[in-house]
């Protein structure tokens, strides 16, 4: 396909919503289409015609104006009126359970970047309690959803209507190892140990005590040990029991940014050229991934980039490696994979508006 598509945003007041607005202000194919902002506005905001873009967010002030583009004041009829095709939903796991099948039922395509429609079983989806869990609806709109990672869905994504863009620190375990797991390399019963450290960005804008400067400033800490809701997603999309990986978050004294440290054991040995050659045969074609050829990449190598990269070291014997894998939650952990998933929706390509 060519052409433009009208885009709407619809949680543009958060971290990765603001990272969306970026991205689809100053998209090739979107020039003359700004993005349609709304949400949910006060009585004074209302009267006011709806919020400035650039008093929500100044760094998107630019010479083009885009700074007086408004958040509006939410409502179907809006949508429909402007003929909004693409809706990105920037919003919470609840509200996009709601509002995502009123949005199909409009005829638009939806790309989701809570974790409203990320998992297809069931036990999985427990960690969310969500309200509508078990209703016949819930299960139809699931059946439809195709998991946002173009790496290992392309095809689906072509064609999908619903779209559940991936968690951040998912993105940054599944891309490492799906293509050892798929490859048959890895000795699953040994186990795998995946140490994941995130940025305080990627707890949302909403602050906490424990994202409060004077707790995540000069620290470092694990939660979620043993509960984390992303890791649903890496059983199944890596395809593997829950007895088989141990995955750890951490909260890193730093804007935003995630590294993943990955230990794995190989049931026969192997070549760091083999185990490279593994990577690039699977992510051929996949301009969003970048393989180091040499030593292993770190955070201020992707931050504000849409890239995840992987690198790779081997212990002497060739039995035993350590992946290191790298991305900005914001962007390739969000919203800069959600308009990588449209830009695969519509035929484009999946580059374009993201180097």
């Amino acid at each position: 396909m060519s052409g433009s598509v009208q885009t709407a945003v619809i949680g543009v007041t958060g971290y990765a919503g603001a990272e969306l607005a970026r991205i689809l202000l100053h998209h090739p194919r979107l020039k003359g289409k700004p993005p349609v902002f709304a949400g949910r506005l006060d009585e004074k905001a209302i009267e006011r015609g709806g919020i400035p873009l650039g008093e929500i967010h100044p760094e998107l002030i630019d010479s083009k104006g885009s700074g007086n583009l408004r958040q509006q004041q939410f409502s179907w009829d809006l949508l429909t009126d402007l003929d909004v095709q693409v809706l990105f939903l920037a919003t919470p796991h609840e509200q996009s359970r709601e509002w995502a099948p009123e949005a199909l039922e409009r005829g638009m395509r939806v790309i989701d970047l809570s974790g409203a429609w990320r998992l297809d079983e069931a036990a999985n989806r427990a960690v969310y309690a969500f309200e509508d869990e078990g209703s016949a609806r819930a299960a139809e709109i699931q059946q439809q959803a195709v998991y946002g990672m173009p790496e290992l869905h392309r095809s689906e994504i072509r064609k999908a209507k619903l779209i559940a863009n991936p968690g951040c620190y998912s993105t940054s375990v599944i891309l490492p190892l799906r293509p050892l797991v798929t490859a048959g390399l890895l000795d699953l019963d040994h186990g795998i140990v995946a140490d994941s450290k995130s940025g305080v960005s990627g707890a949302g804008k909403a602050p906490t005590a424990k994202t409060h400067f004077m707790s995540a400033a000069d620290n470092l800490s694990a939660y979620a040990v043993f509960g984390h809701r992303h890791t649903g997603e890496l059983l199944e999309q890596i395809g593997l029991d829950a007895e088989q990986i141990v995955f750890t978050p951490h909260l890193l004294p730093i804007p935003r940014g995630i590294l993943s440290t990955i230990y794995v054991k190989f049931k026969q040995p192997q070549t760091r050229t083999q185990v490279l050659h593994t990577y690039r045969d699977f992510f051929a074609g996949s301009s969003m991934v970048r393989i180091h050829e040499h030593g292993l990449p770190q955070i201020q190598h992707v931050v504000r980039t849409s890239y995840c990269d992987i690198g790779i070291q081997l212990s002497h014997d060739g039995k035993r490696a350590v992946i290191v894998s790298c991305l900005d939650n914001l962007l390739k952990g969000a919203s800069s994979q959600a308009v990588q998933n449209m830009n695969v929706m519509y035929g484009w390509d999946e580059a374009e508006g993201l180097e």
